[in-house]
């Protein structure tokens, strides 16, 4: 391996994809994480298994499915996946939330699910965070609007697995063990890195570094606040982490944005496509998949949109969570809609959008990855750092008593 300047170069790409918004979602993933980066063999590590029937199961098979759905912990309890999905398309609908089209690639989700099963995606609340999700599943309760499916950051995820419907996907052995629970109540889906993503007219940035320099007064953004949205609270410890911190101790992440916002480096201002567009935060500390997304979606405005895996910090990432509401008004549909975005179309959908699927080891092995698009991504070649949960509540603690130094909205 080279020098760690040498290895996380900046992602330069030239897809056409959408921008992306600004994610409320406290991302707080325990010890349950296992990201790979080369190709390496299939973990097949799981607790039980469930294979989809054969695609030609009949017909008659939606009704039943329809009417056991809401119990079914897996597909083959029902038929299999098609089965599933037909049933799922007697239902019409899945009603999703925050499940904006421009993060992780969603759009496109939505759109070829859609296309592929006839049913109508109901997205609600696209910049919500994830205990809006949480809030609004009990609120919404039996008005038949409740989601059916949730997407989770960890901290968020672990604390209401009461809420959830147990439910193993046809692809469930591709899963690690350590990225789902054993019964299914949560799967980990897609994970991305922190990035630093600019306007190139504002000069080379290739460290956490960098963001301390004069030149760079009322330039740079966080992605939230980090006492409430993840991508913010893993932007502080990624500056933890380049400023001599650790996973144990994010104090030096703390200092860091404290020094920043005293230079007037940082903007009090929570970024989006908007603000990116207009130059408002030409610098943003956020997710691969969100600054990934920028690059197409400034070319044809003549912006060169850079994005960068900081060089004086170790990667950090933290996976978010599908979890089917146990609630939901569409069950037989919200298992499809589970089943879709674990299978290769879906995963390599996330891949399209900047974001590193569950089942990347497996698929490399098979070879159903899209290459293309993984080569396209040029993810760090070295483990993330990913924090336990107790690193997670440790830090949150130290933020709530120290972020009183900026408020960002």
């Amino acid at each position: 391996m080279g020098p760690l300047d040498a290895r996380f170069k900046p992602i330069q790409l030239e897809r056409d994809l959408s921008g992306s918004r600004s994610p409320f979602r406290l991302v707080a993933l325990g010890a349950a994480a296992v990201l790979v980066f080369a190709a390496c063999s299939s973990t097949g590590s799981s607790s039980a298994p469930s294979a989809a029937a054969p695609s030609g199961a009949p017909a008659s098979s939606a009704p039943s499915a329809a009417a056991d759905a809401k119990t079914a912990t897996s597909a083959a309890a029902l038929g299999g996946v098609d089965a599933v999905c037909a049933a799922g398309k007697t239902e019409g609908t899945v009603n999703l939330i925050a499940t904006p089209p421009d993060w992780a690639n969603y759009g496109q989700m939505i759109t070829d699910f859609t296309a592929k099963y006839g049913i109508k995606v109901q997205s609600d609340q696209p910049d919500a965070g994830s205990q809006d999700e949480i809030n609004a599943a009990k609120q919404l309760a039996g008005t038949g609007r409740q989601p059916d499916i949730f997407d989770l950051g960890g901290a968020v995820a672990l604390a209401n697995t009461t809420m959830y419907a147990p439910y193993q996907v046809a692809t469930w052995a591709d899963v690690p063990a350590e990225n789902k629970e054993a019964t299914g109540l949560w799967t980990n889906n897609y994970t991305g890195f922190q990035t630093i993503g600019y306007d190139a007219s504002v000069g080379d940035i290739s460290k956490v570094a960098d963001l301390l320099d004069p030149k760079y007064k009322g330039k740079v953004a966080l992605n939230g606040d980090p006492t409430k949205a993840g991508a913010a609270f893993s932007g502080v410890v990624l500056a933890a982490l380049a400023n001599g911190g650790s996973a144990d101790n994010i104090q030096a992440g703390i200092d860091f944005f404290k020094k920043l916002a005293e230079s007037g480096n940082l903007l009090p201002v929570d970024p989006s496509p908007a603000t990116i567009a207009s130059g408002q935060t030409p610098i943003v500390i956020d997710w691969s998949y969100n600054n990934g997304g920028q690059i197409g979606a400034l070319q044809p405005k003549g912006v060169t949109w850079k994005v960068v895996v900081p060089a004086d910090a170790a990667p950090v990432a933290s996976y978010y969570n599908s979890a089917i509401n146990k609630d939901a008004a569409h069950p037989a549909a919200a298992r499809c809609w589970m089943e879709y975005i674990f299978s290769d179309a879906g995963q390599n959908t996330w891949l399209k959008g900047f974001a590193l699927p569950v089942r990347l080891a497996a698929m490399q092995t098979a070879g159903t990855l899209d290459k293309a698009a993984f080569a396209a991504l040029n993810p760090p070649t070295t483990a993330p750092v990913v924090l336990t949960q107790a690193q997670t509540d440790a830090a949150k603690t130290l933020l709530t008593d120290q972020w009183k130094f900026i408020t960002i909205q």
